[in-house]
């Protein structure tokens, strides 16, 4: 028969490894001490770094001043467009315009394509008759309508919306229609075992459900809109951020040809942080 000793107390000072109390805090000390860095302690460290090698080729004179102008002539420049403008036009002018025609083409786009996307989801008919079409139309480049722009449209404001609004509509319909489409048959089928009406399925089910795709395509559709402005301003436009960086780009300013494609990042941006605010806020259930 085996007779078991007694628990000595002093054993239960040691940590899970058979060590001692000292051993067990070396391990988590050297655990600790291999955590992986942050990701935006990397971030960081990255634009430092391409910023530092910016400077020095730029001063050093590895690269000539006409392609890569040195950051304190872009920092003057910059200065110099805010208090004096770029022809005839602040620089919150020309930042203004280019956001009216985002906005307002981006909103018709997405609340078109939105509408039609759910309704091909919901209905097969819908989608039967508008699919063929869409996926025709879907690989042209927004560019390559720009003559028909101008000819149904004319120069004005109404061509560049257009332009914009059809990128919108373009990208905002596949995600609508796909998020209807993935609605879970469960939940239908619960709806229609209470009774719902098909306006009250559509409203309490298939809208709720879709919400998540429809955010995924309005993101998509936002960054696309706000890069076609610059396309969009080269249709006679006399201000905007597009025609800055296009007319500066002919008038050899490269500095200011740099300004503007860092303003257009920066405010798309703040267009992308935006929608995923939203989003936050109102697809508050979203991976829950």
């Amino acid at each position: 028969m085996t007779i078991l000793s007694p628990v000595d107390p002093r054993t239960l000072s040691k940590g899970d490894d058979g060590g001692s109390p000292k051993q067990s805090a070396a391990v988590a000390a050297d655990k600790a001490s291999r955590r992986p860095i942050p990701s935006t302690v990397i971030s960081v460290v990255s634009i430092c770094v391409v910023a530092a090698l910016w400077v020095i080729a730029t001063n050093a004179g590895w690269v000539a001043e006409l392609y890569l102008p040195k950051p304190q002539t872009i920092g003057s420049q910059f200065l110099m467009l805010i208090t004096d403008g770029y022809q005839g036009t602040s620089l919150w002018g020309h930042i203004g315009i280019s956001l009216f025609r985002t906005l307002t083409g981006f909103v018709a786009g997405a609340v078109l394509g939105v509408f039609v996307g759910l309704a091909a989801g919901y209905f097969r008919a819908v989608a039967a008759a508008i699919n063929p079409m869409l996926a025709f139309i879907r690989p042209v480049p927004p560019i390559a309508f720009i003559p028909l722009i101008v000819l149904y449209f004319g120069l004005g404001e109404a061509g560049k919306v257009m332009l914009i609004a059809l990128t919108s509509f373009n990208y905002t319909v596949v995600n609508a229609q796909a998020g209807a489409l993935s609605t879970p048959r469960a939940l239908r089928r619960a709806a229609a075992t209470i009774g719902l009406k098909p306006w009250q399925e559509f409203f309490h089910v298939i809208l709720p459900a879709a919400l998540p795709s429809i955010f995924t395509g309005l993101r998509v559709s936002m960054a696309l809109s706000w890069a076609v402005v610059v396309a969009a301003e080269l249709i006679g436009a006399q201000s905007g951020l597009g025609f800055m960086v296009s007319n500066a780009a002919l008038l050899l300013q490269v500095p200011i040809v740099f300004i503007g494609i860092g303003l257009i990042g920066a405010v798309g941006l703040v267009l992308n942080s935006a929608i995923i605010f939203a989003e936050r806020k109102i697809v508050h259930w979203a991976g829950r």
